[in-house]
């Protein structure tokens, strides 16, 4: 028998939103891009995060890229984030 998990998926479990992350202790331009993005109200981020996720979605990005991206719609997610990537040093391994 085929049971559906009911458990709400944790943003660890998605491997594009880990793989955004590691991306921008990385790489100095993703960091600074995502350090902009989530260094915004609110209101302002999750706006633009919609915008983005719709144009992913119309170019046809990869899956885990827009799934990665759309985990920054949540306030805590977004704020944990910017906590991360503000601390990992670009060029470093992220761990």
């Amino acid at each position: 028998m085929n049971r559906i998990d009911s458990r709400p998926r944790s943003v660890v479990d998605i491997e594009g939103f880990v793989g955004l992350l590691q991306a921008a202790c990385h790489d100095r331009e993703i960091n600074a891009a995502l350090q902009r993005l989530l260094s915004l109200p609110d209101d302002r981020r999750r706006g633009l995060v919609h915008t983005w996720v719709s144009d992913l979605i119309i170019a046809e990005a990869p899956k885990d890229f827009i799934e990665a991206v759309a985990c920054l719609v949540d306030d805590a997610v977004a704020e944990k984030a910017y906590e991360v990537i503000c601390q990992c040093r670009p060029g470093v391994a992220f761990e």
